[in-house]
């Protein structure tokens, strides 16, 4: 076969087996980042279409059964490789347990704290690449083969959401979360294990620790009312943090 033929045999099954990942980036060997992917209810298989804006991911944190435990934060940074090196001011962290305490009455309480998944995410507002992003569904991801570490969006999150990584990864990348030296990352919300029906690890994690009905995390869709987590809302209400911002997070908060 002749160079010429071979380049346009290639050329065919290139673009034969595109379609289905036409709107994705590669941004890893074996790995795309989905801007436009299947995607699916959490308990549900894939669904048959893009993701789109007919739902919109959420997560509601009861701050009154968050106990503390931190199973959340061991289960995110297990799942994603996220490792701590020695220097907590500096080390990478997309999930955080915050204490509070009211100085007139002294009442402490405890709640995680992660990317807040905005509406109006200034992280995206400032990156000067696109390498800060967000989804149709509102989840807010980074594409780190374009993000040049120049931290502006760590500057921008008023919810200090977003880590930069000081130091080199060998040997401890996982396919489904690339990261690396130089560049900037927060949590996901486990966007791979939406992507195929599953619930985030945190969410996961909690339920299996104090059960389903004493469980600090629910995930859901934010627009279908009959979502476990539209129910609470509805039911009980929730905060945003920082709510005068007007981000509109997708992250919401009762019991503070």
């Amino acid at each position: 076969m002749s160079n010429e033929n071979r380049i346009d045999s290639y050329r065919r099954k290139f673009l034969g087996g595109s379609a289905a990942v036409v709107a994705g980036i590669t941004i890893a060997p074996g790995v795309i980042l989905n801007t436009v992917a299947e995607a699916a209810k959490p308990g549900e298989r894939p669904l048959d279409r893009p993701v789109d804006d007919s739902v919109r991911w959420g997560m509601l944190v009861n701050a009154n059964k968050c106990d503390g435990c931190e199973k959340c934060v061991t289960a995110c940074h297990e799942t994603h490789g996220v490792k701590g090196h020695g220097r907590p001011e500096t080390d990478a962290q997309w999930i955080r347990v915050v204490k509070l305490r009211d100085k007139k009455t002294g009442y402490e309480q405890q709640l995680p704290v992660m990317c807040q998944h905005c509406k109006h995410p200034p992280c995206v507002d400032v990156c000067p690449t696109g390498a800060s992003m967000k989804r149709a569904d509102g989840i807010v991801l980074v594409d780190k083969h374009i993000c040049i570490g120049c931290r502006y969006c760590m500057m921008a999150c008023p919810y200090k959401a977003r880590s930069f990584i000081h130091e080199s990864l060998e040997g401890e990348q996982l396919p489904h979360a690339p990261r690396g030296k130089g560049t900037v990352e927060s949590c996901t919300m486990c966007v791979y294990r939406v992507d195929n029906g599953q619930q985030p690890a945190c969410v996961e994690a909690c339920a299996e620790q104090h059960g389903e009905e004493d469980k600090a995390l629910i995930f859901g869709d934010l627009k279908d009312p009959n979502s476990e987590i539209s129910k609470q809302l509805a039911k009980f209400g929730g905060k945003q943090i920082r709510a005068d911002l007007k981000l509109d997070t997708g992250v919401r908060y009762q019991g503070i």
